[in-house]
C-alpha cells in the first residue's frame, strides 16, 4: 500500500458537485452488499459439519427488539414487504485499535452506518435509505444500557442514540422519525472486520481521489490498493480524509468498502476448502449481532432464501435528504418535504420522488 504525500482537500463547496457524483456511484453499490454477510452465512451453513454449526451458530448474539419496544410501534401492513434495519457499529477501544494510531473515542462503540433496506413484497426490487450518523433527530423515551430511564431528547445526534441506550432505542428512534415499521435488526461490528480480512488474505479496493488522515495514519494515493485488516478498519473510519471532513463522505467509501468484501469472498474457493470457509464464517458471525427471530443460522439462511427474488442489479441505496444544520455546521438535519416524501413511500410501498434521492448537503 502506498502512503505518499496528498494535497490538501479544497473547501466544502468548490466539492460539493463532485462529492455529489462519488457518492450517488458508491451508494449505488452499496445496497448490492446489504445482505452480503447473510449470504455468506447461507454459503457457510451450507456445508459444515454438526460441530462447526453449533461453534457458528453460537457466535451470533440476538436481541429482542419486539419485547424492548411493546406495543407502541408503527402499524405493519400486510402489503407492505419486508424492512430491515442494518447497522454497522464500531468501537475505538482494543489492542487493535492502537495499531491504528491517532485517538478517537474509545467510550464505547458507536453507530458508524445505518440503513433503512426496504424489500416490497413479491417483487424483484428493492431499496435502502442511509441515515448520517451527523443527522440531528428526536430521541424518544427510552431505557439507557445502564438501566436508566432516558426522557425525550430533541437534536440528538443520531449516532449517540446506539451508545446511551443501544439497538432497541435506535429501532425506536428510526420508526419514530419515519413511521416505517422495522421487522429486523442486523447489527455488523466493524472491528470484526480486521479478523475478517485477514481471514481472506485482504481486500482491494479502487480510490478514485487520494485519502490522507493525519487521525488513523491513513494515506492512499488514487488507485488500487489491498488492505489488511488494520488498514480496512482505517478505511471505513476515515472522515476528515474524504469530502468535507463530515460523515457524509464516509457513507460511500464504508459501502464502497462492504462491496469489494464481499466480492473477495465470492472468489474464494470456499467449497473447496472447508477451512478456509469455516474460518470466514467464523470471523463474519463473530460480527453480528440480531433480533431474535435472525439469531441463528438457520433462520439467517431461510431469510435469505426469501430474499432470492430480489435482483442485486435493480437496488438502489438512497441517502436520507439532509442539509447542514444552520446552528450547528458540524451536524445535518433531515430536509422537508423530501424526507417526508421519502419516508412515505416507503411505508407505502409506493414510488420514491426524484427529488427525495437528491441531498442539499451532498450538493445534489
Amino acid at each position: 500500500m502506498s502512503h505518499d504525500a496528498v494535497p490538501p482537500r479544497a473547501s466544502r463547496r468548490a466539492e460539493a458537485p463532485k462529492r455529489g457524483r462519488k457518492k450517488e456511484r458508491g451508494r449505488r453499490r452499496g445496497l448490492k452488499i446489504t445482505l452480503g454477510v447473510v449470504l455468506v452465512l447461507l454459503l457457510a451453513g451450507g456445508g459444515t459439519a454438526y460441530w462447526m454449526y453449533q461453534d457458528l451458530d453460537g457466535n451470533i448474539k440476538g436481541v429482542d427488539i419486539n419485547k424492548a419496544l411493546g406495543a407502541d410501534r408503527p402499524e405493519k401492513l400486510p402489503t407492505t414487504g419486508q424492512n430491515l434495519l442494518v447497522l454497522g457499529s464500531d468501537s475505538r477501544a482494543g489492542a487493535e485499535n492502537k495499531e491504528l494510531g491517532g485517538g478517537g473515542d474509545v467510550g464505547g462503540a458507536r453507530s458508524d452506518t445505518t440503513m433503512v433496506v426496504h424489500i416490497p413484497e413479491g417483487r424483484s426490487e428493492a431499496v435502502a435509505v442511509s441515515i448520517p450518523r451527523d443527522t440531528l433527530v428526536t430521541r424518544p423515551e427510552c431505557v439507557a444500557s445502564d438501566g436508566s430511564e432516558l426522557p425525550e431528547k430533541k437534536r440528538e445526534m443520531f449516532n449517540a442514540v446506539y451508545a446511551l441506550a443501544g439497538p432497541a432505542c435506535v429501532v425506536k428512534t428510526v420508526e419514530k422519525m419515519s413511521g416505517v415499521r422495522i421487522d429486523h435488526y442486523l447489527e455488523i461490528n466493524f472491528a470484526g472486520f480486521k479478523d475478517l480480512v485477514d481471514a481472506i488474505g485482504g481486500v482491494t479496493v479502487d480510490v478514485e481521489e487520494p485519502i490522507r488522515d493525519e487521525a488513523s495514519g491513513l494515506g492512499l494515493t488514487a488507485g488500487q490498493h489491498k488492505l489488511n485488516g488494520t488498514e480496512s478498519l482505517a478505511f471505513v473510519r476515515t472522515r476528515k480524509g474524504v469530502g468535507d471532513g463530515s460523515d457524509l463522505g464516509r457513507i460511500g467509501l464504508q459501502q464502497q468498502f462492504l462491496m469489494a468484501l464481499l466480492k473477495e469472498i465470492k472468489s474464494q474457493d470456499l467449497l473447496g476448502s472447508p477451512a478456509t470457509t469455516y474460518k470466514i464464517a467464523n470471523s463474519a458471525t463473530k460480527s453480528l449481532t440480531t433480533d431474535e427471530g435472525l439469531a441463528s443460522l438457520t433462520s439467517l439462511s431461510e431469510f435469505a432464501r426469501s430474499m432470492n427474488g430480489v435482483d442485486p442489479s435493480s437496488m438502489e441505496t438512497i441517502m436520507l435528504p439532509v442539509a447542514y444544520d444552520k446552528q450547528d455546521p458540524n451536524r445535518v438535519v433531515a430536509t422537508e418535504p423530501e424526507a417526508g416524501e421519502l419516508w412515505k413511500a416507503i411505508r407505502t410501498d409506493g414510488t420514491i420522488p426524484e427529488s427525495a434521492k437528491k441531498s442539499p448537503a451532498t450538493g445534489g
